[in-house]
């Protein structure tokens, strides 16, 4: 996945810039509008750096799931039904999942 673009300096507004070609946002989409940083590893070599801003689904599957933990935590404190992950139950639970193989894991798709 190591693809090389050209980028040229510009000038933006009363700050210089890099120009990325169409082909980069086309092939590469998730980088548009994201923010990131440039390192300076030598006088002729920097590292840019491009994190993408997170999905709506991403953030609203992140919700839900804090939500559900403080609702399960509430309930489980107002119940006083929580008890210690003691070894035993470490111990079936491994014994419930022995010789269980995950299909992203079997050697036939991998």
């Amino acid at each position: 996945m190591s693809n090389s673009y050209s980028i040229r300096s510009t000038k933006i507004g009363n700050s210089a810039g890099f120009r990325l070609p169409a082909e980069f946002y086309r092939e590469y989409p998730q980088f548009a509008n994201a923010d990131g940083w440039i390192e300076v590893l030598s006088s002729d070599t920097a590292i840019l750096r491009i994190v993408p801003k997170s999905t709506e689904a991403e953030e609203e599957d992140s919700l839900m799931m804090r939500l559900f933990l403080d609702f399960a935590m509430t309930e489980a404190l107002k119940k006083n039904t929580l008890q210690p992950y003691t070894t035993e139950m470490s111990d079936a639970a491994h014994k419930l999942l022995e010789g269980v193989e995950l299909e992203s894991e079997s050697p036939e798709n991998g």
